[in-house]
């Protein structure tokens, strides 16, 4: 019987997006209000790179603990995904808390990733339980959930002139246990849920053991490199065309909002069309678009800004159309009671990837002339792709 008639609560995908966007927006609206923080709390001991990195830090040791431990596979999902963000809520609204000093707000940050690590690839695997071959078109809205929250500080930005930070703590504690009650009561465990019944230490070797699912997972590798770093210097892409622009005008935070933004509808679009094509087909182009914007980037940065906004657009687009498509890949591969964990496990590794490549990037600012710098995202995609040539395209319609 089709996944699509298999019985599940009615507007489970839904329920599953909004309270992914719900519980990550403790993740991206947390970091924008930190520089309000830090300079309200006069923290001048903790810069706000290293509060940010201390949420990333957090995530990443969160997944390799849970996937270690298999928890999203041994758990009821739902359920741990609950209590990570019942949890990650009160980090959150911790911040608030009088006399706070350079290590408490480290503590809080990394105790955030650590609860999110329970959140982003816990919803993956919840959706997977639903979708077994239709994942790539479930993970398309997931992601572009994930999207929108990554465009989040920009946009609040924005409206931050109205609203103390303070409110603005409050409301993604709130939102995210709203999010966390909402998937609980509305999401039991899925059809396709192949629960894990004892912890297997050997669990990870087995996962990484299977040829196609570490070829996806070097795909996803590859896509990672690229993405997070795209994301964190579009603003500088901006900068730098502006500089050589003059006469055009700078760029506001409504432009970066907007460019990040704009890889949500495509989540969703590259999901319908891994439904006609497959996954890896949908994948491997927006993989090949956004490598060959990379490999563009200096002659892009030369363009008049209609057509300059126009590349961007598309780079922005493709630079995240390939990510529910690979997760999709990487579940659909993972061998039979694994799916949590190769998804967390993937999820943490391809974290760990960013922050080599954003602080590689970071490094070489102060040596290469900024509309060289993002020739170094160009390996990313090349490696992805050449990792997925040969990856069989036996899935079913995704």
């Amino acid at each position: 019987m089709s996944p699509f008639l298999s019985p599940r609560p009615r507007g489970v995908l839904p329920t599953i997006v909004f309270a992914q966007f719900a519980c990550t927006s403790l993740w991206f609206a947390g970091n924008a209000v930190l520089p309000d923080l830090l300079r309200d709390a006069r923290l001048s001991g903790l810069t706000l790179g290293a509060a940010v990195s201390a949420v990333q830090l957090g995530f990443i040791v969160g997944t390799l603990v849970f996937g270690l431990l298999r928890l999203a596979d041994r758990l009821a999902p739902a359920r741990l995904f609950l209590l990570c963000a019942v949890a990650g809520s009160f980090t959150n609204a911790a911040l608030l808390l009088p006399g706070a000093t350079p290590a408490l707000v480290l503590g809080l940050r990394f105790g955030t990733g650590l609860c999110l690590a329970g959140i982003y690839p816990v919803g993956m695997k919840i959706a997977a339980d639903y979708y077994e071959n239709g994942l790539g078109r479930a993970l398309g809205y997931l992601v572009g959930a994930l999207v929108l929250g990554t465009a989040l500080p920009h946009l609040l930005r924005l409206l931050a002139a109205g609203f103390a930070w303070q409110a603005v703590v409050l409301a993604t504690s709130g939102l995210a246990l709203a999010g966390g009650l909402l998937l609980w009561a509305r999401v039991p465990n899925g059809p396709f849920r192949r629960p894990a019944a004892r912890l297997d230490a050997s669990a990870v070797w087995t996962v990484f053991g299977n040829r196609p699912f570490r070829q996806a997972a070097l795909g996803y590798f590859g896509h990672m490199w690229e993405l997070y770093t795209f994301w964190a210097f579009v603003p500088l892409l901006l900068a730098t065309h502006a500089q050589l622009h003059p006469a055009a005008g700078a760029y506001g935070p409504g432009w970066a909002f907007g460019l990040i933004a704009a890889g949500a509808p495509a989540c969703v679009a590259g999901g319908y069309l891994a439904r006609r094509v497959g996954s890896l087909r949908t994948a491997r182009v927006a993989l090949a678009i956004s490598g060959a914007c990379c490999l563009l980037s200096p002659l892009l940065l030369l363009l008049p800004r209609p057509a300059f906004v126009g590349a961007v657009l598309v780079w922005g687009m493709a630079v995240v159309a390939d990510s529910p498509q690979f997760s999709a890949l990487v579940a659909q591969r993972a061998p039979a009671g694994t799916t949590g964990t190769a998804l967390t496990l993937v999820t943490c590794l391809g974290f760990a990837l960013t922050i080599v490549s954003l602080q590689s990037f970071a490094a070489l600012q102060g040596h290469l002339a900024a509309h060289y710098l993002f020739l170094l995202l160009v390996p990313g995609p090349l490696l992805g792709l050449l990792a997925t040539r040969r990856l069989p395209t036996d899935e079913a319609a995704s």
